[in-house]
């Protein structure tokens, strides 16, 4: 709330003697001062009702036109809050004679969310970009005004867009996520001046989430999928080839694998960052996953494994939206294939980084242990600073023994299907062929 006070300046006297009058302007921690035009003495002016006393010789008609200019302050200020959002260089114009006013630009809450979109795409956070893009599309689809301003975005809206997407069958964590956007946003418009901290409507709100379930299947389920014949160059081939791909990388992500290229291979090494976390992971190179890398060997991508067309931009828009739909087709691969085999889980190239560590698990290696092997912290973090690495050659042999649980079925079988580059790939780049 914006507070208003008349009161004389005393920070800095005039030539001869006297102090300005000044209006105060509090908004938050912010403190400006518009002139008045008028300034008198200490021995004039009277703290408690913060006009002219009786010893300044034109006191009614200068405290006529202190009370009048405060009052125009404030209703300026009343306007402006009503309208649009307050701010001191808004106040500034709005108090300007007509014929030099500037248009008010109305920062709206869909202009202010496209900026910082932006943003994220400038600095290669598409992720982000597109997480926020849904949540705003979502929201202004409900509001059905691309105009709403953050003002508007208040709990009673919140409270009843939550409902209506729990209605139309959106799951918690979904809901979760919208709101965390929405709310980050809010965050950002208020640390820009754009909405005032007294309007957050985030105080009532919680955002609540729900433990997902478990995705790993069995070492007996992964066995079958591999084993289930595939049509050579197939759609279900590529897409198992993938899949078992990940699960010797200790569970590297579809979008991480995708990114790989010839010069991440080093003296039997793989070594990248995650585009997610930025942390570096080293992973000794498994007989199977050089087996599966080889087929692709040759591909004229630059990378190793045909997903980008060539010149594709990295983690931009397009590479994630071609990224995304990959992902879409190989689980929709990945789950013929577990249908045929009679395994009633969903199978996604999610399921396969928690196959890894629930197999890891199983074998008996500890939960740090397994928690380093896929780039996560366990445990206190602060505790976790005191603490050494496990060596590399131990995450290593624990990589082999987990791929060992599966490896007898793959050694027993050659490799079903040999990469074909052929001109479908770049044309169609999204599809596994």
């Amino acid at each position: 709330m914006v507070k208003l006070k008349t009161i004389l300046d005393i920070r800095r006297a005039k030539a001869d003697g006297t102090f300005p009058i000044m209006i105060r302007i509090t908004n938050h921690k912010e403190v400006k001062y518009f002139p008045i035009g008028i300034s008198t003495s200490k021995k004039q002016w009277d703290e408690t009702t913060a006009l002219l006393n009786k010893h300044h010789p034109n006191a009614t008609t200068i405290n006529a036109i202190i009370s009048k200019r405060f009052y125009e302050i404030q209703k300026a200020i009343l306007k402006l809050e009503e309208e649009t959002q307050y701010s001191f260089e808004l106040l500034k114009n709005e108090l300007e004679p007509k014929e030099h006013k500037k248009p008010v630009k109305v920062i709206t809450f869909q202009s202010f969310a496209n900026e910082v979109i932006t943003d994220f795409i400038k600095v290669k956070r598409t992720g982000n970009a597109l997480i926020y893009q849904t949540a705003v599309n979502r929201l202004i689809n409900y509001c059905n005004n691309p105009n709403i301003t953050f003002k508007e975005i208040d709990y009673t809206l919140l409270d009843k867009f939550r409902t209506q997407l729990t209605h139309e069958g959106l799951k918690k964590n979904s809901v979760g996520n919208y709101f965390r956007s929405i709310r980050a946003l809010y965050n950002k418009a208020i640390k820009a001046k754009i909405v005032s901290r007294d309007l957050y409507p985030f105080h009532d709100i919680s955002i609540k989430t729900e433990k997902t379930a478990k995705r790993a299947i069995t070492i007996g389920e992964l066995k079958r999928i591999y084993n289930h014949p595939k049509k050579i160059n197939s759609l279900a081939c590529h897409s198992a080839n993938y899949f078992f791909l990940s699960f010797t990388l200790r569970g590297i992500s579809f979008t991480d694998m995708a990114y790989l290229k010839p010069q991440n291979i080093h003296k039997g090494y793989l070594t990248y960052r995650r585009r997610k976390t930025q942390k570096l992971y080293t992973i000794k190179l498994h007989s199977a996953a050089l087996r599966i890398i080889d087929l692709y060997k040759g591909n004229s991508t630059g990378y190793l494994l045909p997903v980008f067309p060539i010149g594709t931009n990295e983690d931009g828009i397009e590479a994630k939206k071609i990224t995304r739909q990959w992902i879409k087709n190989t689980n929709r691969n990945l789950n013929k294939i577990a249908n045929a085999c009679q395994i009633e889980n969903h199978i996604t190239t999610y399921v396969i980084r928690h196959t890894w560590a629930t197999t890891a698990k199983r074998l008996g290696y500890a939960n740090e242990m397994i928690a380093e092997g896929m780039g996560h912290e366990y445990g206190n973090k602060i505790t976790n600073t005191y603490l050494d690495d496990f060596e590399q050659h131990l995450i290593d042999d624990m990589n082999d023994k987990v791929i060992a649980s599966v490896i007898p079925c793959i050694k027993q079988l050659k490799l079903p299907c040999k990469f074909v580059l052929r001109a479908c790939v770049i044309k169609e780049p999204i599809m596994l062929i």
